[in-house]
């Protein structure tokens, strides 16, 4: 069975890193952009990040300009963004699409594992979140209208 574990990313730096390194943790991995209404969601998900990583949790940044060009910067700018304003300290990877036929193998798996209302298998705008178990089975799928801390008791169970 293909697991989260099994797919690679480039982070920000141009670096490739095997999301095997997250094994045995719990990862929300989620799609951002630094111009999006949802953007402020920055702070919540380092809130999380700060609150559980002692426990072997993970929050893993995905930039996506496919959501009205809300990530148009380059990985230096979407970095000293991130920094600046919202003091992400959780790993942020390389501009990815989601969607489409360019989507990252990455999120073709997420979405195939937890379709969105009514089966939808697109991401449908910035910030969707999907939750991950220490197995690398995806276990929950998120709105960009759901707030970080509305999902404490999701990530309480599988800590």
């Amino acid at each position: 069975m293909t697991t989260v574990f099994d797919f690679s990313a480039r982070r920000l730096d141009g670096r490739e890193e095997p999301l095997s390194r997250y094994h045995g943790k719990v990862l929300l991995i989620v799609n951002v952009a630094s111009q999006c209404g949802f953007t402020p969601q920055y702070k919540g998900l380092e809130e999380l990040y700060q609150r559980y990583r002692p426990r072997g949790f993970e929050v893993l940044g995905f930039p996506c300009n496919q959501f009205a060009r809300q990530e148009p910067g380059s990985a230096g700018e979407i970095e000293a963004f991130c920094e600046r304003n919202y003091g992400v300290s959780f790993p942020l990877f390389a501009k990815i699409r989601v969607n489409g036929a360019g989507a990252h193998p990455l999120y073709r798996h997420l979405k195939q594992a937890a379709p969105g209302i009514a089966g939808s298998k697109a991401v449908k705008w910035n910030f969707t979140k999907f939750l991950v178990d220490r197995e690398g089975r995806v276990a929950g799928r998120f709105a960009s209208r759901d707030e970080p801390d509305t999902l404490n008791t999701e990530i309480e169970a599988l800590l």
